[in-house]
């Protein structure tokens, strides 16, 4: 068999890819050295003295997880959407909204009525209903009238409507309720209470939250994969065309996606309202924003993935502007020498593979070779003793959880669990 050589890169016609391929290299490497510095400068902190109690570390991680619940329920909806029809619903953070607005109006007549406080588990249950059946009706409306006219249609097209969607439910929200904050009425009691658990002391309701969230996210689970209209879900988002002649009703399949998306968009809307509170018009935009950064965090059709990422950005979310202040350690000299130390080696492997002259690494040498040289000076001259102090960093919570997203995606662009595309959208 003939063997064909690689073509010489001719550096003048690819200079712009050789930057942006270094570009890239440079960001991917200080990512991770500010991640491990503001990690490791945590950790030391903590060792000094200087960084929280156990008893707010414990605050933090369960409300993490009960934040991060909730984003992996919304998320759901995002990559159900996507297994199907190959596109992100940019409208179902106004569907998590629905819901939580329609459960507000049903808790406040229950309150009204006495029912809130002295049965509230019966009062949680109708509430809950309200809001999985408002938000999947609402679900099911969108997909019927904004996206099934378009189903066929360049993948740009729907996406711009879900944006026109989302826009169009806030404010037929705000003109029907008004502008204002909707609270729901106070928790009873025994909601506002701490328990022991497993040694932990931890709050009623973000424990409930956290529960409700895990058994919800297991009856789709298992919805999806044991139930005969999950296969057929499975069958339609691996690939429509056959699903059909196999005798399955892709549009009733669809409809049924949406629905079972928007039901637990509806379950997360109750459950943040029981959390926060408060919602208004613009309730679901930034929790929508970040669950779909779940869903892609996870693995953009994977359902155990968003699940996974939910939780993950959650935890990020509340532990980022802590782990933030860990950048106020001073860098030891000794540290820095050994960070230039592996800069140097890595400019010099960077050297070694750019004689070997192969195009399809030449732009990773030499973002080696660059970042290992700037790395060098850095880690003699500047890295001994370095420290930075960010001011308010609680206020950067949003921030954080997406440069984290942006990094994820830099080293592994699948997102963590890998991504489950249909044979369409497969390259």
């Amino acid at each position: 068999m003939a063997s064909r050589a690689l073509p010489k890169l001719k550096l003048n016609a690819d200079g712009p890819t050789l930057a942006v391929e270094v570009f890239l290299f440079a960001l991917r490497v200080l990512l991770v050295f500010f991640a491990t510095w503001a990690l490791v400068g945590t950790i030391a902190l903590q060792v000094d003295g200087q960084g929280l109690t156990a008893t707010a570390w414990r605050d933090l991680i369960v409300g993490g997880l009960a934040q991060g619940s909730m984003y992996g329920l919304i998320a759901l909806g995002y990559s159900m959407v996507y297994g199907v029809l190959g596109f992100i619903n940019f409208a179902h953070g106004e569907v998590f909204m629905a819901g939580s607005m329609a459960g507000f109006f049903v808790a406040d007549g229950l309150f009204n009525s006495g029912m809130w406080e002295n049965a509230f588990p019966l009062a949680f249950a109708i509430v809950l209903l309200t809001a999985t059946v408002t938000s999947a009706l609402v679900a099911v409306i969108i997909e019927r009238v904004a996206y099934r006219p378009l189903r066929g249609a360049p993948r740009l097209i729907p996406l711009i409507t879900s944006i026109g969607m989302s826009f169009f439910v806030q404010y037929a929200v705000k003109g029907l309720v008004g502008d204002g904050f909707k609270n729901y009425p106070q928790l009873p009691a025994g909601l506002q209470d701490r328990i022991g658990l497993f040694g932990l002391d931890i709050e009623v309701i973000k424990f409930f939250v956290i529960v409700t969230a895990v058994v919800s996210m297991f009856a789709l689970w298992l919805f999806v994969e044991r139930s005969r209209t999950g296969r057929a879900m499975r069958a339609v988002a691996e690939d429509k065309e056959i699903a059909a002649l196999m005798g399955i009703d892709v549009n009733r399949i669809i409809v049924t996606t949406f629905a079972v998306g928007g039901a637990m968009a509806g379950v997360a809307g109750v459950l943040w309202a029981m959390l926060f509170r408060k919602v208004y018009f613009l309730t679901g935009f930034l929790p929508g924003i970040k669950a779909f950064t779940a869903a892609v965090l996870g693995g953009i059709g994977n359902l155990v993935g968003a699940m996974l990422g939910g939780v993950t950005l959650g935890l990020i979310e509340t532990s980022g502007p802590t782990m933030l202040n860990g950048l106020a350690w001073e860098v030891p000299t000794v540290v820095a020498f050994a960070v230039a130390a592996l800069a140097v080696a890595t400019a010099v492997v960077g050297v070694i593979r750019l004689r070997k002259s192969d195009p399809r690494t030449v732009g990773s040498a030499l973002g080696m070779l660059v970042v290992g040289a700037a790395g060098a000076i850095w880690g003699f001259v500047v890295l001994p003793g370095a420290q930075v102090v960010i001011p308010g960093t609680s206020q950067l919570k949003d921030m954080i959880a997406f440069v984290v997203l942006i990094g994820v995606l830099m080293i592994r662009p699948i997102g963590l669990l890998g991504e489950r595309l249909a044979v369409e959208e497969r390259g």
